[in-house]
Protein backbone atom coordinates (compact mmCIF):
# COMPACT_ATOMS: atom_id res chain seq x y z
CA UNK A 1 0.00 0.00 0.00
CA UNK A 2 0.90 3.47 -0.32
CA UNK A 3 1.12 4.45 3.19
CA UNK A 4 3.27 1.15 4.05
CA UNK A 5 5.49 2.48 1.26
CA UNK A 6 5.44 6.20 2.76
CA UNK A 7 5.87 4.51 6.25
CA UNK A 8 9.40 2.37 4.80
CA UNK A 9 10.68 5.23 2.67
CA UNK A 10 14.25 6.13 3.65
CA UNK A 11 14.69 3.81 6.75
CA UNK A 12 15.93 1.15 4.49
CA UNK A 13 18.24 0.96 1.18
CA UNK A 14 20.55 -1.41 -0.40
CA UNK A 15 21.79 -1.55 -3.40
CA UNK A 16 22.88 -4.90 -5.39
CA UNK A 17 25.28 -6.16 -8.02
CA UNK A 18 25.20 -8.98 -10.47
CA UNK A 19 28.62 -10.03 -10.09
CA UNK A 20 30.95 -10.52 -7.22
CA UNK A 21 33.12 -6.96 -5.70
CA UNK A 22 30.16 -4.69 -6.76
CA UNK A 23 30.60 -5.36 -10.72
CA UNK A 24 27.90 -5.28 -12.77
CA UNK A 25 24.24 -4.66 -13.26
CA UNK A 26 22.81 -3.04 -9.94
CA UNK A 27 19.89 -1.13 -8.96
CA UNK A 28 18.78 0.53 -5.47
CA UNK A 29 15.98 -0.65 -3.61
CA UNK A 30 13.80 0.89 -0.83
CA UNK A 31 11.47 -1.83 -0.51
CA UNK A 32 11.05 -5.73 -0.65
CA UNK A 33 11.76 -7.46 -4.11
CA UNK A 34 10.10 -10.87 -4.60
CA UNK A 35 12.06 -11.89 -7.19
CA UNK A 36 15.65 -10.00 -8.67
CA UNK A 37 14.67 -11.96 -12.27
CA UNK A 38 11.84 -9.93 -12.65
CA UNK A 39 14.31 -7.01 -12.51
CA UNK A 40 16.42 -8.50 -15.17
CA UNK A 41 19.04 -9.36 -13.16
CA UNK A 42 20.41 -13.63 -13.28
CA UNK A 43 21.17 -13.24 -9.18
CA UNK A 44 23.01 -10.55 -6.42
CA UNK A 45 26.77 -11.51 -5.83
CA UNK A 46 27.12 -8.47 -4.28
CA UNK A 47 25.74 -6.11 -1.95
CA UNK A 48 26.01 -2.90 0.19
CA UNK A 49 23.51 -2.15 2.85
CA UNK A 50 23.49 1.55 3.38
CA UNK A 51 20.15 1.64 6.17
CA UNK A 52 17.64 -0.58 7.63
CA UNK A 53 18.78 -4.76 8.53
CA UNK A 54 17.55 -6.72 5.66
CA UNK A 55 17.26 -10.03 5.21
CA UNK A 56 17.80 -12.11 1.81
CA UNK A 57 17.00 -15.27 0.74
CA UNK A 58 18.72 -18.09 -1.85
CA UNK A 59 15.01 -18.52 -3.69
CA UNK A 60 12.47 -16.08 -5.01
CA UNK A 61 9.85 -15.29 -3.40
CA UNK A 62 11.73 -15.16 0.07
CA UNK A 63 12.34 -18.99 -0.24
CA UNK A 64 14.91 -20.97 1.20
CA UNK A 65 18.11 -20.46 2.88
CA UNK A 66 17.93 -16.91 4.80
CA UNK A 67 20.94 -14.27 5.48
CA UNK A 68 20.71 -11.18 7.78
CA UNK A 69 22.06 -8.40 5.99
CA UNK A 70 22.85 -5.56 8.25
CA UNK A 71 23.94 -2.60 7.71
CA UNK A 72 27.94 -2.92 5.68
CA UNK A 73 29.30 -4.21 2.21
CA UNK A 74 29.45 -7.89 1.52
CA UNK A 75 31.33 -8.22 -1.56
CA UNK A 76 31.09 -11.77 -2.32
CA UNK A 77 28.40 -14.44 -0.96
CA UNK A 78 30.96 -15.66 2.29
CA UNK A 79 30.57 -12.31 3.47
CA UNK A 80 26.52 -12.99 4.11
CA UNK A 81 26.89 -16.34 4.72
CA UNK A 82 29.61 -16.21 7.46
CA UNK A 83 30.77 -19.65 8.99
CA UNK A 84 26.70 -20.53 9.10
CA UNK A 85 27.89 -24.05 7.24
CA UNK A 86 25.33 -23.52 4.24
CA UNK A 87 26.82 -22.21 0.73
CA UNK A 88 24.91 -20.32 -1.73
CA UNK A 89 26.77 -17.86 -4.10
CA UNK A 90 23.60 -15.82 -4.71
CA UNK A 91 20.69 -14.47 -3.42
CA UNK A 92 17.48 -14.30 -5.41
CA UNK A 93 15.09 -12.23 -3.10
CA UNK A 94 15.38 -10.00 -0.19
CA UNK A 95 13.00 -7.62 2.04
CA UNK A 96 13.22 -5.41 4.48
CA UNK A 97 13.37 -6.58 8.52
CA UNK A 98 11.05 -4.87 10.12
CA UNK A 99 12.38 -4.35 13.73
CA UNK A 100 11.15 -2.37 17.10
CA UNK A 101 13.74 -0.83 18.97
CA UNK A 102 15.48 -3.32 20.95
CA UNK A 103 14.80 -1.93 24.40
CA UNK A 104 11.10 -3.64 23.60
CA UNK A 105 12.31 -7.04 22.11
CA UNK A 106 10.74 -9.57 23.97
CA UNK A 107 9.97 -13.18 22.45
CA UNK A 108 8.65 -16.38 24.30
CA UNK A 109 9.25 -20.12 23.80
CA UNK A 110 7.24 -23.03 24.15
CA UNK A 111 8.75 -26.35 24.32
CA UNK A 112 5.61 -27.62 22.58
CA UNK A 113 3.79 -27.18 19.13
CA UNK A 114 0.46 -24.52 19.80
CA UNK A 115 1.86 -22.36 22.76
CA UNK A 116 1.58 -25.31 25.40
CA UNK A 117 4.43 -26.44 27.88
CA UNK A 118 7.32 -24.81 29.45
CA UNK A 119 7.76 -21.35 27.97
CA UNK A 120 10.51 -18.98 28.51
CA UNK A 121 10.71 -15.40 27.87
CA UNK A 122 13.89 -13.45 26.56
CA UNK A 123 14.12 -9.94 26.20
CA UNK A 124 17.85 -10.52 25.20
CA UNK A 125 20.49 -12.06 22.88
CA UNK A 126 21.24 -15.78 24.34
CA UNK A 127 24.32 -17.40 22.92
CA UNK A 128 23.39 -20.46 24.43
CA UNK A 129 20.21 -20.74 25.96
CA UNK A 130 20.61 -24.17 27.84
CA UNK A 131 23.54 -22.30 29.63
CA UNK A 132 20.50 -19.16 30.47
CA UNK A 133 17.94 -21.86 31.73
CA UNK A 134 16.31 -23.18 28.81
CA UNK A 135 16.63 -27.03 29.60
CA UNK A 136 16.48 -28.59 26.12
CA UNK A 137 17.54 -28.29 22.71
CA UNK A 138 13.98 -27.93 20.80
CA UNK A 139 11.56 -24.89 20.54
CA UNK A 140 8.41 -26.14 19.18
CA UNK A 141 6.81 -22.81 19.21
CA UNK A 142 7.71 -19.25 19.63
CA UNK A 143 5.71 -16.04 19.98
CA UNK A 144 7.56 -12.81 18.71
CA UNK A 145 6.04 -9.83 20.99
CA UNK A 146 8.18 -7.38 18.99
CA UNK A 147 12.18 -7.17 17.27
CA UNK A 148 13.51 -9.32 15.24
CA UNK A 149 15.11 -12.93 15.34
CA UNK A 150 18.48 -14.70 13.23
CA UNK A 151 19.18 -17.50 11.14
CA UNK A 152 15.32 -18.07 11.41
CA UNK A 153 13.71 -14.45 10.86
CA UNK A 154 11.10 -14.53 13.25
CA UNK A 155 9.36 -10.73 13.57
CA UNK A 156 6.28 -9.55 15.09
CA UNK A 157 5.48 -8.24 11.46
CA UNK A 158 5.00 -11.92 10.17
CA UNK A 159 2.21 -14.28 11.01
CA UNK A 160 1.48 -11.67 13.75
CA UNK A 161 4.16 -12.83 15.37
CA UNK A 162 3.19 -16.63 16.26
CA UNK A 163 4.83 -19.73 15.07
CA UNK A 164 2.70 -22.32 16.13
CA UNK A 165 5.28 -25.05 15.01
CA UNK A 166 9.09 -25.38 14.10
CA UNK A 167 8.19 -25.43 10.11
CA UNK A 168 6.85 -22.28 10.27
CA UNK A 169 10.10 -20.33 11.21
CA UNK A 170 11.21 -20.54 7.63
CA UNK A 171 11.00 -22.60 4.66
CA UNK A 172 14.29 -24.16 5.85
CA UNK A 173 13.30 -25.42 8.99
CA UNK A 174 13.63 -28.93 9.00
CA UNK A 175 13.78 -29.41 13.00
CA UNK A 176 12.79 -27.80 16.15
CA UNK A 177 16.47 -27.18 17.65
CA UNK A 178 17.29 -24.27 18.35
CA UNK A 179 20.69 -22.93 19.91
CA UNK A 180 20.67 -19.20 20.28
CA UNK A 181 18.91 -16.06 20.10
CA UNK A 182 20.26 -12.98 18.50
CA UNK A 183 18.46 -9.34 17.76
CA UNK A 184 18.83 -8.10 14.54
CA UNK A 185 20.97 -5.57 14.90
CA UNK A 186 19.38 -1.72 13.44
Amino acid sequence: TSSEAMDTLGQYKITVWEEESFQGKRCEFLMECPSIMERGFRKIRSIKVESGPWVGFEYPEYQGQQFILEKGDYPRWEAWSGNSGYRTEHLLSFRPVKCANHNDSKVILYEAENFQGHKFELSDDYPSLQAMGWGNKEVASIKVNSGAGYQYVLERDRQNGEFKKYNEYSSQAHTNQIQSIRRVQH
